[in-house]
């Protein structure tokens, strides 16, 4: 795909997004009272992530470093919204535990868009994303009081198994 396309691909997105956000609001104009910039003000720093995925569509493979910073910057505006939808903002005493684990993402998705096989780009990433959930539980059964002492055990045993088994898979396909 040329330059060009391109632009006009990431372009025309943005358009027809910007229209969808304001149709919405012209069919329901009642959802403005939803939508309280208290509220929502993460997305725009889950939209500044997502820029860089853009910039990675306009620029192509040249640009795949771009999911790194994405992934950290999306993850951390969707940290920031469930803390601020919810209250929990005690939960940063763990939650930081989930940025190298975003930085895992990143480095997949830059290896599946550089062409690598994808076991390669998951051997490369899913050590940090492991790392980070173990953390993130270890800490968060320490520091997060109730939830992560209910859910985070099973969630680490499910995670742990869907991990060995996306590991047994991808080393037969190579």
């Amino acid at each position: 795909m040329n330059p060009r396309n391109r632009g006009s691909l990431v372009g025309g997105l943005v358009l027809v997004l910007v229209g969808l956000f304001l149709l919405v609001l012209q069919l329901a104009p009642n959802m403005v009272y939803f939508m309280r910039l208290e509220l929502t003000w993460p997305f725009i720093i889950v939209g500044i992530g997502v820029l860089f995925f853009a910039g990675i569509l306009y620029w192509g493979r040249s640009a795949a470093g771009l999911a790194v910073p994405g992934s950290i910057v999306t993850g951390i505006g969707l940290l920031l919204l469930y803390q601020n939808l919810s209250g929990n903002w005690d939960s940063w005493a763990y939650a930081w535990a989930l940025i190298p684990g975003m930085v895992g993402v990143g480095v997949i998705l830059t290896g599946l868009i550089e062409g690598k096989s994808p076991s390669r780009a998951v051997n490369a990433g899913g050590g940090l994303i492991l790392i980070s959930l173990i953390l993130f539980v270890v800490f968060g059964f320490f520091l997060g009081g109730d939830l992560l002492s209910r859910w985070g055990v099973p969630l680490l045993l499910v995670v742990g198994g869907f991990w060995l088994l996306a590991r047994n898979v991808l080393r037969r396909q190579v």
